[in-house]
Formats: C-alpha cells, structure tokens, sequence
C-alpha cells in the first residue's frame, strides 16, 4: 500500500472511531478539499504531512486537539431550514396531531433531532410550535438537538445564521416573525429559543435525555454507517423513543432490510414506528 492510501486509512479510522461514520471510496475524493483550512493553518500541503502531525506529541492545556479538528472537517453539515419541506409538512399535518391526541394525559412532548448540525432543524421545530399556539397552550415542549461536531453545536446554540443560511427554506414572513437582524446577522427570537436546547452527542453512545423521546428525527445521519454500526444505531434510537412515539429518517432512508425495531408508518413518508406497538395492535385486533 502506497503511504498516501496508508494515510488516507487512518483518517478513514480516525472517523469511524470519533463518530462511527464510514469514510467509503466514493467519499474520499473530497479529504484533500475538505481538510484544505487545516492544511492551510499548519502550513502543510497534504494528508501524508497532516498525519505525522497527528502522531507528533503535542502539549500543554492550549494546545487545540487536531484529532477532533480533522474530524469535524471531514464531518457533512448540510442542513436548511424545512429541509425536504414535502416530508417536514406531515409533520404539523398528521404527527404532531397524533401525538397530541396520545399524550393528552400529561400534555408533554420530548422531542430528540440527531445529528441537528448548525440548529436548522431544531429551529424550524420550534416555529412549527409557534405557529400552533393555541393548539399546544398548556403543554411542555422539550426539543433537544445534538451532533458529534462541537462547532456545529456551538452555532446552533448561537442562533445567529447569515442572509443566506436564513433564505434557504424560510419564506420571508417567517424570517421577520423569529428573527431580528442584527450587525453579525440574523438572530433567533425568544419565543423560539425558548423551547429548545443543544449538547454534543454521538448516537452511537447513551441516551441524551432523562425521559424517552416521543419523536426523534435522525435524517441523513444513518448514510455514512456500515451496516453493523447503523444496526447499532437503531438500536440506540429504539432505547430513546417511547413506545408510542415516532421516527422520522431522511427522504431517502429506510428501516426495511437493516433493522427489526421499527415498522412503517403507513401511508406516512420516512416515519416509522417501534415493532412493539405494531405487535400491540395485532394483539388487540387477535382479541
């Protein structure tokens, strides 16, 4: 093996081991482009360099761990707001009514986004709420949204977005109702920020919350695993999600054929349900 395909690999094991994701062939056109700010920053000018800083002793309490810098370079953070607006508007229309009507009893709805990148998605939660007011008056919404990145996590905290991160998926009333523009950009509102919060997490590891989910949304995240650690994966998101609860994928995803802890939800795009209410219903139907 060549020492760039050597160096190329341990990148590749160096992300799998921070975050589980697979660095496959057809994603390794793009380490040379994605790691350039580094390169840059360390006056190098390829990977074979940049690993021998890797493995190069490097100390004292300032010193900025590279690991974890490659690995948030290498990380996808493409998000928008409504991102697959067709898929996101079941969600006002049929999910979070269905909810309601299940969790009547105790009006409180937790809700996990997986993999939330900059906050895109954790914000156009909270606006959905904002927008069904009434609807939700009395009721406690909790929306958690994590990633492995800790710079994604940090801007999602922020809440501040540029001119362009605010127009993709927003129509301009929504951008004037939940933001106000400032010198550094546009920030989020109160009545948005309120319902929301965001940590680091990876979902290969424990549960995040103290209470099960009722709805966790993991889109695009479970693509970059290999089959036995996206089959871990399920098992950790069916652990978190309360048994009458939901689980919504990306727009090209699936349960079908990698796992048996979840069933469609029928006539329902990219939801998905734990197998054990679907045998619930059987049994009551068998009764």
């Amino acid at each position: 093996m060549e020492t760039s395909e050597a160096s190329h690999q341990i990148i590749a094991d160096l992300l799998a081991a921070r975050t589980g994701q697979h660095l496959t062939e057809s994603r390794r056109w793009r380490v040379n482009s994605a790691l350039g700010g580094l390169f840059r920053e360390y006056g190098i000018s390829n990977v074979d360099q940049l690993v021998c800083l890797l493995a190069s002793p490097r100390t004292g309490p300032e010193s900025p761990d590279l690991a974890q810098e490659v690995v948030e370079a290498l990380l996808n953070n493409e998000t928008y707001f409504f991102r697959d607006k067709p898929t996101f508007d079941q969600l006002p229309c049929e999910i979070l009514p269905e909810l309601a009507r299940r969790r009547a009893d105790v009006k409180r709805l937790s809700i996990w986004s997986v993999g939330c990148s900059t906050g895109q998605e954790v914000y156009s939660l909270a606006m959905l709420f904002a927008e069904q007011r009434e609807r939700w008056q009395g009721w406690t919404i909790d929306i958690l949204g994590t990633d492995v990145s800790h710079r994604a996590i940090n801007a999602a905290r922020s809440g501040l977005y540029s001119q362009f991160e605010v127009q993709r998926g927003l129509p301009v009333t929504q951008m004037l109702r939940y933001f106000d523009e400032t010198a550094g950009g546009w920030q989020v509102r109160e009545d948005a920020r309120r319902l929301v919060h965001f940590r680091q997490h990876n979902i290969l590891g424990p549960h995040p919350g103290r209470q099960p989910f009722d709805l966790v949304l993991c889109r695009n995240v479970l693509l970059y695993f290999e089959r036995s650690t996206r089959q871990t994966a399920f098992d950790r998101l069916a652990s978190a999600l309360s048994p009458h609860g939901f689980l919504m994928l990306g727009a090209g995803e699936t349960v079908i054929g990698q796992t048996e802890r979840f069933q469609p939800v029928s006539a329902r795009t990219s939801f998905f349900e734990p197998l054990a209410l679907q045998r619930d219903r059987l049994r009551q139907y068998a009764g």
